[in-house]
């Protein structure tokens, strides 16, 4: 096994992800292992495992598979710049502002649902408080 690549468990441990969960996006086409060791194992580079923290990134931003699937598409497009017209880079990058735009909102709908729960533990210590000076 190279030295530049990974098995699972370490790819795992630095995404944050579960191996069932990097296995179900193997399966889904979101990311493909980069090679299999001679027993067969999952081998991962550095570029697999930032491709995976992009993925785990999107979900919060109620993402779908298909979503991710289509912006990862788009984005190794644009980095590959094989051959690209102006007009298909543009094209590409519409798409990007499109997502950009999508994941501006659920970033502001998740602050939203954020200030609700604080206020609500805000609630709950302040009902603690009062009990505990009226029990005191």
């Amino acid at each position: 096994m190279s030295s530049e690549h990974m098995q699972i468990g370490e790819v795992g441990a630095r995404t944050e992800l579960a191996l069932r969960t990097i296995r179900h996006y193997e399966t889904t086409g979101l990311v493909t292992p980069s090679a299999r060791s001679q027993g067969g194992f999952r081998l991962y580079t550095r570029e697999d495992v930032a491709r995976l923290k992009a993925i785990r990134r999107m979900q919060p931003l109620d993402f779908t598979l298909d979503q991710m699937r289509d912006l990862l598409d788009i984005t190794d497009r644009l980095d590959a710049e094989d051959d690209l017209t102006a007009y298909e880079r543009q094209s590409l990058l519409r798409r990007v502002r499109e997502y950009e735009q999508q994941a501006a909102w659920q970033v502001e709908k998740l602050r939203t649902q954020l200030v609700e729960a604080e206020e609500f533990a805000r609630t709950l210590r302040k009902r603690l408080n009062r009990d505990r000076v009226a029990t005191a």
